[in-house]
């Protein structure tokens, strides 16, 4: 499901406060790949071809990207990923459990709010040492938990009301990115399918990464963790 917000965030306006941060967000990635030699390769977990189309950099040159998804509709057109742009692969796997590559195999592993999708604390841990395995530096975001608005339902703290009460809302109501569900059960998947971190969890997860802020009138919206890099972001 999380592939499915995915592209709903990715087909926002480009004058969105969504898209604004985001482009300020690959400003920061790209000040810290600008002090790697190329070529070099990325790992995009959870991402889009269209994102990078968005970001400009689909064409960039001396740069290959693996995109990783659970299923070959999360790419949306893989097959225009692989021979519309000749340095994008896209690949069926698991964030959890990324054992068709070796250590350290790429310069980079990017992933843009995927590990709030892909189940509970643990989880979201084997997505992280997976991150940590496989990529020689990673770049990574996700939203903050104690935002006041919950960023996939946009309802005043969401996160906190009761499951049963969450479940009830998103069974009669249009929340955010979603329309009502069908039933109970669909609702449940629904609530039950995001997981946000803390900033503490973030910091457990990621003990040797430093953590950028991104706020909203002085409120910490996301978190972006970094590590492996011979520059500090200039924020």
């Amino acid at each position: 499901m999380y592939k499915i917000l995915q592209r709903v965030a990715d087909n926002r306006t480009d004058d969105s406060l969504a898209t604004r941060l985001r482009r300020r967000r690959f400003a920061l990635f790209c000040h810290l790949i600008s002090s790697l030699d190329r070529p070099f390769s990325i790992l995009d977990v959870g991402g889009t071809l269209l994102f990078w189309e968005k970001m400009r950099f689909a064409e960039e040159r001396g740069v290959r990207i693996v995109l990783l998804n659970v299923g070959e509709a999360e790419f949306g057109h893989p097959k225009e990923a692989e021979f519309g742009h000749p340095n994008f692969t896209c690949v069926v796997g698991d964030a959890r459990d990324m054992g068709e590559f070796g250590d350290q195999e790429f310069e980079v592993v990017f992933s843009n709010s995927v590990i709030e999708h892909v189940g509970g604390y643990d989880e979201q841990r084997r997505m992280a040492e997976e991150v940590r395995r496989v990529g020689k530096r990673y770049f990574l975001q996700t939203p903050n938990r104690f935002f006041p608005i919950e960023p996939h339902f946009l309802f005043p703290l969401f996160q906190f009301l009761p499951r049963s009460f969450r479940v009830f809302l998103v069974r009669c109501l249009d929340l955010g990115w979603f329309k009502s569900a069908h039933d109970e059960q669909e609702a449940a998947k629904i609530v039950d399918a995001i997981r946000l971190l803390t900033e503490r969890e973030v910091r457990a997860l990621f003990p040797e990464g430093t953590v950028y802020k991104e706020k909203i009138l002085g409120l910490t919206k996301s978190f972006v963790v970094y590590s492996g890099w011979g520059v500090e972001m200039d924020v």
